[in-house]
């Protein structure tokens, strides 16, 4: 007699049947199986991917579409299959960029070349993904529903400040990145020396996500978000967008047979070296990067227990930046040539410390440690969660915790600092005021007493918005002034820091600048 029962059980047990690996045409568009459930749809007529189906599921917003840039609008685009790896090339003018996809592998490898920057947009990948299928992303950068309070990308939702800037990660740390669903996950990767062909240095942070009708994740290649550099062009990558049943791929994605690919403007193993070294004198409790940038590509390293290996470099000469924290605190440069390991010349700080008399926060290039740095990466400042602002009035010898790591204008005019001073300690003095970032020229001057400082000269101007936008890397700055004998007495001394500037604004978008700490010496 037939039982339902055992063809339910038999069914059951059957392992799933993908089809195989393998390019196949559907029109104009290319349609790339990997074998293993993952089938990513790409238009032949401008390289965008309409469609991403894991295990039949459709990952890909079907309003708006997963492309480089803004779009390429018109692209050629060919594909070939050899040795169980499948490329997609998409190329214009200035253009390609490469989808590879290895058998067996639900993982999009990446890699684009661009020999200038897009006419439309800036050199970014964004993956427009399905809200519905993957809905959980950072909440900091969930902005659907809101309503815009700066600009057209910082969002008030359910009395919290959102932005899509809120989910940036410093390029050190930044890894992997992504959303997650029901029994799915899409996370970008960038791996090893993916990002050596980018610009801003190890602590430069870009978009990573925006929630809004589309779950989109974003790999900025170039952008103008607080940039302190110029753009470079050339190869950019590897990364990739791995599909997963959900958990967090490593970021030590094998990019190896890259090598063999013989893609456009790709560097391979063998034609690269290393830099290995030595440091000492840092000050205590700072972690240790080294920087190696030069105007073709950027790399950096964590030091540790004294000693730095580089990762593997394309050759030529490189500006070499040892920082304590993020305080750039000595230079040298090196020679890089394929195939070979250069040794430096054990590396001390050369930056400026003295022997203060008392300092407000740590020499570091940031602000961590003052009132609000720890909130400002995920909210606007102007969120109700920030403590308030002030102007604060601050006490030598009170927690740095509550000392503003940032002035602004037309909010938290001036920062006040009391200090009783012994009569050993007066005469004529140094005040040192370290900033990260500045917006509209806002920078630093001093009264001291009955005595006030002349006015520095106007920062370096970087073209964008900063801390307002979660991010307080800019370019570090130095401000001394000399306080003349005479001006300091033994006793109570008021010493104001006010933020000066050639140009206008209100509230967060007055003239502003972040602090890095401040010393007397």
């Amino acid at each position: 007699m037939f039982s339902w029962r055992y063809l339910l059980a038999f069914l059951f047990y059957v392992p799933i049947a993908f089809a195989a690996f393998g390019v196949t045409k559907s029109g104009s568009n290319f349609l790339v199986d990997s074998g293993a459930g993952l089938v990513t749809t790409i238009n032949g007529n401008n390289g965008d991917i309409t469609s991403l189906k894991f295990n039949g599921k459709e990952l890909q917003d079907q309003s708006k579409f997963t492309q480089l840039s803004s779009g390429l609008g018109s692209a050629t685009v060919t594909s070939s299959v050899n040795n169980n790896i499948a490329i997609i090339t998409i190329k214009t003018s200035t253009i390609t960029h490469y989808y590879i996809v290895r058998s067996g592998t639900n993982t999009l490898y990446i890699g684009t070349f661009a020999s200038a920057e897009p006419s439309v947009g800036e050199l970014r990948l964004i993956a427009r993904l399905s809200k519905s299928a993957l809905p959980n992303g950072p909440t900091q950068s969930n902005v659907q529903g809101g309503s815009a309070i700066e600009g057209s990308d910082v969002f008030l939702v359910n009395g919290q400040t959102r932005s899509k800037f809120y989910s940036s990660v410093r390029f050190i740390d930044d890894q992997v990145h992504g959303v997650t669903g029901s029994g799915v996950g899409a996370f970008i990767i960038i791996p090893g020396t993916g990002y050596e062909t980018s610009s801003g240095g190890p602590f430069f942070r870009d978009i990573d996500n925006q929630g809004s009708d589309q779950q989109e994740v974003y790999f900025y290649m170039n952008s103008n978000h607080e940039q302190t550099e110029s753009y470079r062009t050339g190869f950019f990558g590897p990364y990739a967008l791995a599909i997963t049943t959900g958990s967090t791929p490593s970021g030590s994605l094998d990019t190896s047979f890259f090598d063999s690919l013989g893609l456009q403007g790709y560097v391979p193993a063998s034609g690269r070296g290393t830099v290995k070294g030595t440091y000492s004198g840092i000050k205590s409790g700072l972690g240790v990067t080294l920087g190696f940038k030069n105007s073709a590509a950027q790399y950096w390293t964590k030091g540790h227990d004294g000693a730095f290996t580089s990762p593997l470099m394309k050759p030529g000469t490189y500006t070499v930046t040892l920082y304590e924290g993020e305080l750039e605190s000595g230079t040298t440069s090196v020679s890089v040539s394929a195939g070979q390991t250069v040794t430096l010349s054990p590396l001390t700080p050369t930056a400026s410390r003295p022997s203060t008399i008392w300092s407000i926060g740590v020499a570091d290039g940031t602000p961590q440690g003052f009132l609000n740095a720890d909130k400002i990466e995920t909210m606007h400042p102007s969120d109700s969660r920030m403590s308030n602002w002030g102007p604060i009035t601050f006490t030598i010898g009170a927690s740095a915790s509550s000392f503003p790591m940032a002035q602004f204008k037309d909010v938290n005019n001036p920062t006040t600092i009391l200090w009783s001073a012994s009569s050993s300690q007066i005469g004529a003095r140094t005040l040192r005021i370290r900033t990260t970032e500045a917006f509209a020229g806002g920078r630093p001057s001093i009264q001291v007493n009955n005595w006030s400082s002349s006015i520095p000269s106007a920062p370096p101007a970087v073209d964008s918005r900063g801390v307002t936008r979660g991010t307080w890397r800019g370019l570090n700055q130095i401000y001394d002034f000399a306080i003349p004998s005479g001006t300091l007495v033994s006793g109570q001394n008021t010493i104001k820091i006010n933020v000066v500037s050639g140009s206008s604004g209100s509230a967060f978008l007055s003239p502003n600048f972040v602090f890095d700490s401040v010393e007397l010496f």
